[in-house]
């Protein structure tokens, strides 16, 4: 049975490859979505891979996960620290959510160290780059089997 896993990207990660690699890396978001979809066929996971910078986008794409979706993977970007608008509705989708950050938001600024969103996650990746979301994948994937 093939499961769907929503994976979701805030605000700016548009910009990657380009945007403060030094922080973020040179790969693309393109290359993200590419390491999402082969780490999925691999473990007969369904991605669907969004990114906006809209909060009511993505607020919209986690209500409509309710009840169709086995997890998601969200790396909120800036929004992991502003909006409990989406941990409410991560909450409210009542599917298990691992929470990715491409960088080490510990070893940043005061105001990346606290989040929204890790209290309604299952667990929670940072520093690890885009690595990190092939990690979730793989995670959901042990989850579902078990």
């Amino acid at each position: 049975m093939t499961h769907t896993i929503l994976v979701l990207n805030g605000p700016n990660l548009n910009m990657l490859g380009t945007r403060e690699p030094a922080t973020y890396g040179y790969e693309t978001l393109a290359d993200v979505a590419d390491l999402c979809e082969r780490t999925g066929a691999s473990h007969d996971l369904q991605i669907e891979f969004r990114q906006t910078n809209h909060e009511g986008e993505l607020i919209d794409w986690i209500h409509q996960s309710r009840g169709r979706c086995a997890g998601i993977v969200i790396n909120p970007a800036a929004w992991t620290h502003t909006s409990v608008a989406i941990r409410d509705a991560l909450s409210a989708a009542e599917l298990p959510v691992i929470e990715v950050h491409l960088s080490n938001v510990h070893k940043r600024e005061e105001f990346r160290h606290h989040s929204f969103v890790s209290a309604v996650a299952v667990g929670v990746i940072c520093g690890m780059g885009t690595n990190g979301y092939r990690l979730a994948l793989e995670h959901f994937a042990h989850l579902l089997k078990a």
